[in-house]
């Protein structure tokens, strides 16, 4: 995927596969439960990668790379998935996604510290733009309980803490062993988990299989490369606040799959979101 993928056409179709996953999630939340779901999706994706780094004969990634490989794969894949579905038991969809996608402030913050990447005004400013347009597209209500509000918040975190251990650890390392390895690592925490909590709901049909295979071979293991790809060849916090993108892919794949509405509020948070992109890659 190196030296032929220009980075805004990976970002297009990261965005593309992300945005319209949020449809494929809503759809597949009729058939598992969350954390069940993750661990499916997470442990195909490994897989599929597993067997492509085999028939590739890629190698095992070098020794100084495991324990980044294990955090992030513990932080970005297990965590995440987990906290931001608990949270949303208690906190509207809107609200639980908008703090996850605090996750550019942070990775902005703790590039500047640990990356020594620029933090300018435009980038700061395209991520408040960004953000209150991501506000208006979700109908954001700010009402909720506190202790999801942290977990969520949390999330966006520990997301962001991850993104920066790839950039400054683990850009030495084959992509595809990078992505399937870290999937299998969070595939095991999230299967951990969901034993714990004992929560196995699943139902069997052609639409939930093919919410499972689109989760694990497009949004899981062909969209982390490309994220991984992201992080390479952007800084870092550049690629964090493209990802903002991708609500706004998820908020028009449901108007145009599944029929939800599209009021002017949204559009104007639309723009704001692309405007906000747009000045801060300029930063």
């Amino acid at each position: 995927m190196e030296g032929w993928m220009p980075v805004y056409r990976a970002l297009l179709l990261l965005c593309l596969l992300w945005g319209f996953n949020w449809v494929v999630m809503k759809v597949a939340n009729d058939f598992f439960s969350p954390t069940f779901f993750a661990m499916l999706r997470f442990s195909s994706g490994a897989a599929i990668l597993l067997v492509i780094t085999q028939v590739k004969r890629i190698p095992l990634p070098d020794r100084r790379y495991w324990p980044w490989i294990a955090f992030t794969g513990a932080t970005q894949i297990a965590f995440c998935n987990a906290a931001m579905q608990t949270s949303l038991q208690t906190l509207g969809a809107g609200l639980a996604a908008m703090l996850n996608y605090t996750m550019p402030i942070w990775v902005a913050i703790l590039a500047k510290i640990f990356l020594k990447e620029r933090l300018s005004g435009r980038k700061l400013a395209g991520i408040a733009l960004s953000l209150s347009g991501l506000g208006l597209l979700l109908n954001v209500d700010v009402s909720g309980d506190w202790s999801a509000i942290l977990l969520a918040l949390s999330a966006a975190m520990v997301w962001a803490a991850g993104n920066v251990a790839m950039k400054g650890k683990l850009m030495g390392c084959d992509l595809t062993a990078l992505t399937a390895w870290q999937m299998t690592v969070g595939a095991v925490v999230l299967a951990i988990y969901t034993a714990v909590i004992g929560d196995w709901r699943a139902e069997w049909n052609g639409l939930s299989i093919a919410c499972v295979a689109y989760n694990g071979a497009l949004a899981s293991a062909v969209a982390f490369i490309l994220w991984c790809y992201l992080i390479k060849h952007m800084e870092a916090s550049k690629a964090a606040i493209s990802s903002l993108a991708v609500p706004v892919v998820g908020v028009v794949s449901g108007i145009i799959f599944l029929g939800e509405s599209l009021t002017l509020a949204m559009g104007a948070g639309m723009l704001l979101v692309f405007a906000g992109i747009v000045l801060a890659q300029k930063g």
